[in-house]
């Protein structure tokens, strides 16, 4: 049996961060050669000192309250999805206290430094989940994000095809600009900055507002259905991803699938070319190295939100109002009957009354 690698010390940009059992496989299906602890680590030591930190996954994490998915036996061991940073943790790193939907707090990593990235890497953390808000303002998002989920006999393909040929003519009659990046899997991710002036609420009416105005360009391409059973073989909106507590894949985070995929920013040019499973942990230093980070100027202008909710007030006006929340959250004002439609009684009994 070959002997343990001994812990090792990690300078990152200054800041001394351990690493125990460097050999350790994440991803068997890369093995020693690509798919330990120590590749996953040092990919995010890359990715968080490019550009000295001033772009790449700094800019997705930098003063964000943060969830951690954890794998720390690898991705086809115990997942550990953390909200709340342990008392015991390196003086460098620092927290952010959020309110979850059911009025309780927690004490979320708050990422202001690489080597806050490289920690949590060195415990296991495979996924970064940062909130759509910063630390001086948790209540008010500053990013509204807009995901492309695919649905059962779709895939990329139909996800980037819809981004392209729908969403981004949208937002460009909006007057907002989008950030593109892959999820890592099959979606698409798009984010438009945003002033901080709503709250949680406002800013999921304004994503509803999108998703409906998406759905109404494209119906048989797209669907804003929140139950599965009515949504087809169609990209589904995820609305919902708005929702506090909610979160989405950062830029720049790895995934827990077999070949170590990167969530990806790309630009709008190249997002009909790109495929997913290009991007890993192998392959995006040397792009980012190369092109740069697409999502770099993300933060340069941050745009109003008062153009969708304008839509969403003619869409209440025309009887379309809120929609589902997922089933862990209180009931909401002005929610509708959170129930499938196959078990709703009342519209099976407005129907037998027909």
């Amino acid at each position: 049996m070959a002997a343990k690698a001994p812990a090792m010390e990690l300078d990152v940009d200054g800041v001394a961060v351990r690493l125990s059992s460097p050999d350790k496989i994440y991803f068997p299906q890369l093995g020693a050669e690509g798919g330990s602890k120590r590749d996953l680590v040092e990919y995010y030591r890359t990715i968080a000192l490019f550009d000295g930190g001033r772009s790449g996954i700094m800019t997705a994490l930098r003063d964000r309250p943060t969830h951690l998915q954890r794998f720390p036996d690898g991705i086809e061991g115990e997942e550990i999805y953390q909200k709340r940073l342990p008392a015991k943790r390196p003086e460098y790193l620092d927290t952010c206290t959020v309110t979850n939907p059911n009025g309780r707090t927690a004490d979320a990593l708050r990422v202001r430094h690489a080597a806050d990235i490289v920690w949590a890497a060195q415990m296991g953390n495979v996924t970064f989940h940062p909130w759509p808000v910063r630390s001086a303002d948790p209540d008010r998002p500053d990013e509204l994000r807009i995901d492309l989920d695919p649905q059962p006999g779709t895939g990329f393909e139909e996800a980037r095809a819809v981004a392209v040929d729908v969403l981004a003519p949208l937002l460009e009659d909006l007057g907002l600009v989008g950030f593109p990046k892959t999820s890592g899997g099959r979606g698409v991710h798009v984010y438009v900055r945003i002033e901080p002036r709503w709250d949680f609420i406002e800013v999921r009416r304004a994503a509803i507002a999108v998703a409906r105005e998406i759905e109404r360009r494209d119906p048989t391409r797209v669907t804003t259905a929140w139950w599965k059973e009515e949504r087809g073989e169609r990209i589904f909106i995820d609305f919902n991803q708005t929702a506090r507590d909610k979160t989405v894949a950062s830029a720049y985070s790895v995934r827990k699938t077999p070949r170590a995929t990167v969530s990806t920013p790309v630009t709008w040019a190249e997002l009909p070319d790109v495929e997913p499973d290009d991007f890993t942990i192998a392959t995006v230093p040397e792009l980012v190295a190369r092109r740069g980070d697409p999502a770099a100027r993300i933060d340069d202008i941050a745009y109003s939100l008062d153009a969708l909710l304008e839509m969403a007030e003619r869409d209440a006006a025309n009887g379309l109002g809120d929609m589902p929340y997922p089933p862990q959250y209180p009931k909401m004002p002005g929610e509708p009957k959170r129930v499938q439609p196959s078990r709703n009684t009342d519209l099976t009994r407005n129907k037998n009354e027909r």
